[in-house]
This record gives structure tokens, C-alpha cells and sequence, in this order.
């Protein structure tokens, strides 16, 4: 959320109030709707440039073009324009007297898309449960009977919209919860403790990703707290973070702030200690 939030403001400032060209798609399989075309809504006017979840919205006061970059995606606001086709090109959205905006794809999984969505049309973003500092949130967290694991719970994009997995790790670390420890077994007290870790973590996420310019660079994430930081002291107790790794993905904790000294499995090679 706050890498979006922050690119959304970004791209307003670039290019809401701009009168849209057109798009110039450059990967084959990005484009994940027919109709309407991108085509259609040349000559509209942007009406703002907006975020729900990780999916960046651009809105023409009616229909809607999303983006969504995945784990490798990044963007180029391009001033002068452009009409290269760069290599990892996915999109290329052009406005009339103002910067292009470009979305681009690093690595090999090829999961970055876009939709174009007619008015009343929610596409991908009717998936997707309520935001983190929303009153859903809350009392899904306070009083949720959900029985999954918290960090799997806060992961989920149809849970919860936004948070992410780097954020998540970020967020139970403060909060000093195991991410293998279910919703259900949390006191009231940690409930509590987990809305308010994770608003944290997400504001403070914010205010580093506003101080930003342009689009999304390659590097983001330079500021989780754990996450990704496995084998590096913990920055509160100085024990050594541990990571669970996962097919496509890991969990970075501390043993000694979040398990009570307990190390935790990995679930390919053995049951998952609580």
C-alpha cells in the first residue's frame, strides 16, 4: 500500500486534469480485458489517479484503466514522452502535453497486467477484502473468528487489501506475534496490538515512499524493518533473524521478540512448530 498510495500521488501531480491519447501495449499477455478498448478512452480527461489495494487506478470520471504491477513491476514517468519500446515493456500510457507513463517488468514470472474496465465495472478490484485502516479491518481483527494464521491472513488480498508480505513481516514483528500464531488464538489485548502495529508500520511505510520522485524505481522495500533481512541482528532484542522459506516467497521473524525463543519449521520438511 504505501509503494502505491505514494505512486498514485505522484502520478495525479503528473498527469490528472491531462487528456488521454492512448496506450501502446508492449507485452502480449498484460492486457487482461477486451472491451472497451484502450482506444475508447482517448480524448477523455483523467480524473484522477487513485490506488485500491495494489492496483493502481486511473480514473476518467467513469470508466477505469487498472494496473497492477506484481512483484516485478516498476513505472518511468518518461518527460519528454517516449515511443521506444523498451526491453521489459508492458504499457506505455500517453497524455496529451504532459510526461508518458511507463510500466515495466523485471524478472521472468510476467504477472504485471493491465485492465481497461467500463463504468460499474469493479473487475479484479471486487475481489479484494476491506483496506487496513478501514472500520472493516478493525473489526475483522478485533473480533474476526478467522481460524488462518495472522501473517497469512494479512497477506491475502481478498482478506485484506494492501499490506503485503514485506509489511506483514514488519507488522508482527512490531505487534510480537508469531506469524504461525491463528487469529483466533490471539487475546484481545494482541488483537489490538495487531491493528495498531500494522497502521504503524504502514503509515511510517508511507511517509518514506513520499519522499520519492518520479515513478517506481527497481529498488523498493529499503526500508522494511525485517523483512528480507534474515541473518541481521533484530533491531530490537539483537538475536539473529530467521526466515521460513516457501516456494515463491519466505517469512522473516525473530525467534526471541515473536516465538519465545522458538524456531519455526519449514513446512516442506517438517510440521510447523507453534
Amino acid at each position: 500500500m504505501p509503494e502505491m498510495q505514494a505512486l498514485a500521488e505522484r502520478l495525479e501531480a503528473a498527469v490528472g486534469g491531462a487528456t488521454f491519447e492512448g496506450a501502446t501495449p508492449l507485452s502480449f499477455s498484460a492486457l487482461k480485458t477486451y472491451a472497451p478498448t484502450a482506444e475508447s478512452l482517448a480524448g477523455r480527461q483523467v480524473a484522477t489517479v487513485g490506488r485500491r489495494g495494489k492496483y493502481l487506478a486511473i480514473d476518467f470520471d467513469g470508466p477505469r484503466i487498472l494496473v497492477h504491477l506484481s512483484q516485478g513491476g516498476r513505472v518511468d514517468v518518461e518527460s519528454p514522452p517516449k515511443s521506444t519500446r523498451p526491453k521489459f515493456g508492458v504499457v506505455r500510457f500517453l497524455f496529451d502535453g504532459r510526461p508518458s507513463v511507463l510500466v515495466k517488468e523485471f524478472g521472468t514470472e510476467r504477472k504485471a497486467g493491465w485492465w481497461v474496465l467500463a463504468e460499474g465495472d469493479d473487475g479484479p478490484l471486487s475481489g479484494l477484502g476491506p483496506e487496513p485502516f478501514s472500520d472493516e479491518f478493525e473489526e475483522l481483527v478485533l473480533h474476526g473468528t478467522d481460524g488462518r494464521r495472522v501473517h497469512t491472513l494479512l497477506r491475502k488480498q481478498s482478506t485484506v487489501a494492501g499490506i503485503g508480505r514485506g509489511y506483514t513481516d514488519d507488522s508482527l514483528h512490531r505487534a510480537r506475534l508469531s506469524p504461525y500464531a491463528s487469529l483466533t488464538s490471539l487475546t484481545a489485548e494482541e488483537r489490538r496490538r495487531l491493528v495498531d502495529s500494522v497502521r504503524a508500520v504502514l503509515t511510517e511505510g508511507l511517509e518514506v515512499e513520499r519522499d520519492r520522485t518520479g515513478g517506481l524505481p527497481t529498488k523498493v522495500g529499503d526500508h522494511w524493518v525485517v523483512h528480507n533481512r534474515h541473518g541481521t541482528p533484530c533491531p530490537v532484542c539483537g538475536d539473529g533473524l530467521r526466515r521460513v522459506s516457501y516456494e515463491s516467497y519466505e517469512v522473516t521473524y525473530c525467534p526471541a521478540c515473536q516465538t519465545g525463543g522458538k524456531i519455526l519449521a519449514d513446512r516442506r520438511m517438517s510440521r510447523l512448530v507453534r
